[in-house]
């Protein structure tokens, strides 16, 4: 049971990774789209979110293939909930 508890800060860990990889990744299309350099937004963004994420995985697993797997799912699940706050809300039918 103690197991399944010190898996808790890795899943943590995962969703702060997820955030800060899909937070970046919306902030540098947004950013990226209005530039006159799109390019070097897209892959200095790419390289840094990347290098990021992978030296935090590999920082959270230590020696524990269980605390990759429970920081992997907190990832995906920052992907979910960055995808739903950062939807595009469509505008409202004012036909009638």
């Amino acid at each position: 049971m103690s197991e399944t508890f010190s898996l808790i800060p890795a899943l943590a860990a995962g969703m702060l990774l997820g955030a800060f990889f899909f937070g970046g990744l919306w902030w540098t299309v947004r950013k990226g789209m209005v530039s006159k350099h799109a390019a070097l937004w897209f892959i200095g963004s790419m390289l840094v979110r990347t290098a990021v994420v992978l030296l935090g995985f590999y920082w959270v697993m230590g020696d524990s293939w269980q605390r990759l797997l429970a920081a992997l799912l907190g990832f995906v699940i920052a992907r979910m909930l960055v995808t739903w706050f950062t939807r595009v809300k469509p505008e409202a039918d004012h036909a009638s």
